[in-house]
């Protein structure tokens, strides 16, 4: 029988000490890195991030073949359609990936901002600045855009990156990181700024966890599995990103010529991120001429309704219809299917989403400023959209350039993580001779 690269019997009992310190090796060597690029100027960075792109693009044949084999074997293990997705690279994504580098590059340089500062009464003078965190470990699945993403993000912030990728984008994680790596040493930065454990599989994984004092933040981002395995696990710090059970909310003053697109593009201009609606909630005032023209709609699109009863009694003939269970409340789909669901008023779908929710990102369509009010206020999520579709719920869309992650937690960050998110704050205090009386 064959054994995956991230099953822990790939790598025997009597090599788990082995796979610990290399992994704690690559993690001092990141710190080492990282503190190198501490004294980089943003010049420099920028400099590495265009260099990052430009390599990018130029081995985009090199990636998209190393890829196809990802592909295929994704495929042969039948991979859920989404998650393929999110697999695939083209040259037209490694494109975009490569210029979402260069957006970076274009963005304010974090380190060193002033936070707040002061003079004192008795003369010092405060500033509170930002700083890098030092070595950020990640921890993903089937995303090898995420390795770009990452890899960016930590240069800009003044960060090392240990990655570990999963072996479902092994071969293309393999070739991404090569490319950056070799990137990076042009511009005369250190190579192991980045840097993958993918080779020890699971338990080098599960030591990158354990690694504190050496990985300064994890963050784990795929399914509800390996985030909450991280949060268990890891004795380093977690950033905790969530799993997307996302929420379009269609208000009875909603403009429906409006709702239609926001509704078919948050759920079907990509299926398999997290920010892809998976709960459609309609108020009654609004359900028998909106839901059989949006059912039509998602058909032609290919989606099955997980449906209420309400929503099942106004399903046209061309809808394919099921009846929806609790389970698929609490659902993250990652797939052409959307639970319906009819309900009283704004305060009922307050209420469903506040019991189903993950905390992601929720939109309501609307016309009453009472209601959209009420509603970014009442919903405890990451972000609220109002009359816009939920894909917006994305770094590159929401002007930060590119991101690690989003999170649902409410420390340290919330939300797509930028820039601003990978650092950290110093106190830094000058006084003349001061001593404290």
């Amino acid at each position: 029988m064959s054994v995956a690269v991230d099953d822990p019997r790939s790598v025997s009992a009597s090599d788990g000490d082995d796979v610990v310190e290399q992994v704690r090796a690559v993690a001092r060597r990141a710190q080492v890195a990282s503190r190198r690029l501490a004294t980089a100027t943003r010049a420099t960075k920028d400099a590495a991030l265009h260099a990052m792109a430009d390599a990018l693009v130029a081995a985009s044949a090199r990636i998209v073949d190393a890829n196809a084999h990802d592909l295929e074997r994704g495929r042969t293990q039948q991979m859920a359609p989404g998650l393929l997705d999110r697999l695939a690279l083209t040259d037209a994504r490694i494109g975009a990936i490569a210029d979402a580098l260069r957006e970076l590059a274009a963005l304010p340089d974090p380190v060193g901002e002033v936070v707040r500062g002061q003079t004192l009464p008795n003369g010092l003078r405060l500033r509170q600045l930002r700083v890098p965190m030092g070595v950020v470990g990640m921890i993903y699945e089937a995303r090898p855009n995420v390795t770009v993403d990452a890899a960016g993000l930590a240069l800009k912030s003044g960060n090392a990156v240990v990655l570990r990728g999963g072996s479902a984008a092994a071969s293309s994680n393999e070739a991404v990181v090569e490319v950056l790596r070799d990137a990076l040493a042009g511009v005369g930065l250190p190579r192991d700024l980045v840097q993958t454990i993918d080779p020890w599989g699971r338990p080098g994984a599960v030591a990158l966890m354990h690694a504190r004092g050496l990985v300064d933040v994890l963050v784990p981002r795929g399914g509800a599995d390996l985030i909450q395995t991280v949060v268990r696990e890891a004795t380093v710090p977690v950033i905790e990103t969530g799993v997307g059970n996302v929420h379009v909310y269609v208000d009875e003053s909603a403009d429906l010529a409006v709702a239609m697109p926001i509704l078919l593009n948050s759920k079907t201009q990509r299926v398999g991120v997290c920010n892809a609606a998976e709960t459609l909630l309609v108020h009654r005032a609004v359900a028998d001429e909106f839901l059989p023209a949006a059912m039509a709609a998602l058909a032609d699109e290919g989606v099955t309704i997980h449906a209420c009863d309400e929503t099942l009694a106004l399903a046209p003939e061309e809808a394919s219809v099921v009846p929806a269970t609790d389970e698929d409340w609490a659902r993250e789909y990652l797939s052409l299917d959307l639970a319906v669901r009819v309900v009283e008023d704004l305060d009922e779908a307050i209420e469903h989403i506040h019991r189903w929710s993950s905390g992601h990102t929720e939109a309501i369509v609307t016309r009453d400023l009472a209601a959209s009010e009420r509603f970014v206020a009442e919903v405890d999520s990451a972000a609220v959209m109002v009359n816009a579709s939920t894909r917006f719920t994305d770094g590159g869309q929401l002007g930060l350039g590119a991101e690690i992650g989003i999170s649902t937690q409410k420390l340290h960050a919330r939300g797509p993580m930028g820039l601003a998110e990978l650092t950290t704050t110093k106190w830094v205090v000058h006084g003349d001779g001061h001593v404290r009386p």
